[in-house]
């Protein structure tokens, strides 16, 4: 008996023991549960009950210089899942069926986006109304998945203007990676060319957080108050020097071509007035996911859509040069304005080899304004022999030819001027001989201008040898109200002399005005033009049309560069394109009376004729 009373109390003993014990390790758990995990227990209750959604800013707007839209945002929906509300099995499988996407491609793209689990991975941006009423609807059928209303770019198409705009895209990982102190994320929005990519800081904004309160289920219960929303700001709206009426022109006067460009510039200021490269593609097809066979179109056409040819474009400039290499030779003293060199006889020999010139029966005997005027070949290889090829790259250079033109778009190349050691580095020294500067001297050979460089050479010609910096930003409007307007800055000026120059701008003006100028079917009795025809020779095909024109020449307001690749002489495709987009100019700043285009039948009469003209 005794021992079972021991027996007893031992086995009470360990009962309160187990008891102390087991109580001992639930204060334990409490107080891990309570105060040392508090935090981060805490942290994820919220995060199970609080939902943060980006509030993303309305991306700035922009317009041209007469206040008219050229690029808008309309309104779109986005399609996200929250990971941590994913219910396995339901949400992808329910998904994928009515966004038709395998659950695979929504499992990678969460993969992608994913930022942290408690917070919303893009899934597909662009979705119909109709799959977001049935997201509304059905909501218990789609654990983890929201939607939102964000604003997507809405781009002019009929404007032709992409190689201004730019367009659009989801940011990149390497992008994430270059711009990793400008706080994007997967997901973000992001400039991918254009003025799109050049301004995007200032027109995407600053993304703010609302905080919802949902269920466990993630059901909305609406606006979470223990916290207060981080408001987003938009961005900033840029206005643009461009004038949508005569971008139209521009667009609407290449669609008759196969490929070409054109660049109006005010040579006052370097507003860029017009820039269309053609063919062109609608830049609002990559506001959305862009599909895979869409894409392979674009970017195997043979026609280059994708090439933003008035800054990357490398083209010979042809005969637009002469009046660079007359310049030169006048301000090297080599000539004046009454020079005159052997006549043209309609070609030259020099060496072994025969040099003709445009016009088979020759030109006789010309100084350098009548050189000009009918674009004389014989006459400027006789010029450029005499100021070599360094000599001749040095005022390339001078002009701006082979640098940057420093516009404010992105991936401007600077094309080529090639000097002796260009040539001593592709051929060998003394592999190559003289005959290279007769090419050079009329534009032919391996010097490489855009459409750009090019225009911004003849504004120098315009004003007297003060060339401004070509922009397309005319003024930002920030979302506070305030208005920054952009001042023209002078960024480079002609290395000739106001003889020189009143030389060269006789030359451009007999070109249009002369009785024997190569574009003297643009003379008209409203305004004056000057300007200089060019036909650059295309080894891959047709021979590549150039005009350059000039409006009013006494007091010039336009300057228009105008490219017609494969489309034979400059005098018979450019120049009378030229001619209708500055008339277009004219009739709206200057109210003249509406002149009879002329620019069809003269295609139809090149393809009847067959005719050749500088």
């Amino acid at each position: 008996m005794e021992q079972f009373k021991v027996s007893l109390k031992l086995r009470e003993k360990i009962g309160y023991f187990i008891i102390a014990v087991l109580f001992l390790a639930m204060i334990v758990g409490l107080f891990n549960l309570q105060v040392i995990q508090h935090n981060e227990l805490s942290k994820r209750s919220e995060n199970n009950r609080i939902r943060l959604e980006p509030k993303i800013p309305q991306r700035g707007m922009v317009f041209d210089r007469d206040d008219k839209i050229i690029i808008d945002n309309r309104p779109s929906y986005t399609v996200s899942i929250i990971p941590f509300e994913e219910v396995l099995g339901v949400t992808l499988p329910n998904l994928s069926e009515l966004i038709n996407l395998d659950t695979a491609q929504i499992r990678e793209r969460i993969k992608r986006n994913m930022v942290s689990r408690y917070q919303p991975a893009t899934i597909k941006r662009d979705v119909p109304f109709d799959v977001i009423a049935v997201l509304e609807e059905q909501s218990r059928n789609y654990p983890g998945v929201l939607y939102q209303m964000d604003m997507v770019r809405q781009f002019n198409r009929e404007l032709g203007i992409e190689t201004v705009t730019g367009y659009v895209g989801e940011v990149s990982d390497e992008e994430l990676i270059q711009y990793a102190d400008y706080k994007y994320h997967l997901g973000s929005i992001i400039g991918k060319k254009g003025l799109e990519k050049r301004y995007d800081l200032l027109l995407r904004g600053t993304e703010g957080t609302s905080f919802i309160e949902v269920t466990a289920s993630g059901q909305r219960l609406g606006d979470y108050t223990g916290k207060n929303p981080i408001q987003s700001i938009p961005g900033a709206n840029l206005t643009l020097t461009i004038d949508n009426d005569l971008q139209l022109a521009c667009t609407n006067a290449l669609d008759t071509f196969c490929c070409g460009a054109i660049v109006a510039i005010n040579p006052r200021n370097g507003e860029i007035l017009a820039m269309t490269s053609y063919p062109g593609y609608d830049a609002n097809i990559f506001s959305s996911v862009i599909p895979e066979d869409l894409w392979q179109e674009i970017s195997n056409n043979p026609d280059h859509p994708l090439l933003n040819r008035p800054l990357t474009g490398l083209y010979p400039p042809g005969s637009t040069i002469k009046l660079l290499t007359v310049g030169a030779g006048m301000e090297e003293g080599i000539i004046d304005a009454d020079t005159k060199f052997k006549p043209c006889l309609g070609s030259m020999q020099f060496g072994n080899r025969v040099f003709r010139c445009w016009l088979e029966g020759g030109h006789g005997s010309l100084n350098a304004e009548r050189a000009l005027e009918q674009s004389c070949d014989v006459y400027l290889y006789q010029l450029g022999l005499k100021l070599g090829v360094d000599k001749l790259s040095e005022y390339f250079e001078k002009c701006g030819f082979g640098k940057l033109t420093n516009i404010d778009l992105p991936n401007e190349v600077p094309g080529l001027n090639p000097n002796s050691e260009y040539y001593n580095n592709r051929y060998g020294i003394k592999k190559w001989t003289r005959t290279l500067v007769l090419n050079l001297a009329i534009g032919q050979g391996e010097l490489l201008t855009t459409p750009l460089q090019l225009a911004q050479f003849y504004c120098g010609l315009a004003m007297d040898g003060i060339i401004y910096q070509p922009h397309v930003v005319k003024r930002i409007n920030y979302p506070n109200r305030e208005i920054e307007d952009i001042n023209p800055e002078i960024s480079l000026t002609l290395p000739f002399s106001q003889g020189t120059m009143s030389i060269l701008k006789e030359g451009i003006r007999l070109v249009v005005e002369g009785e024997r100028g190569t574009a003297k079917r643009l003379k008209n009795k409203y305004y004056s033009i000057g300007g200089k025809t060019g036909t650059a020779e295309n080894p891959h095909g047709e021979n590549h049309s150039w005009f350059v024109g000039v409006a009013p020449l006494e007091n010039p307001e336009i300057v228009v560069a105008a490219i017609v690749e494969n489309a034979g002489h400059g005098s018979d495709v450019a120049a009378p394109l030229v001619g209708q987009i500055i008339r277009s100019y004219m009739q709206k700043y200057h109210n003249i009376p509406e002149i009879i285009p002329v620019i069809k039948p003269i295609v139809d009469t090149i393809n009847a004729t067959g005719k050749a003209e500088e």
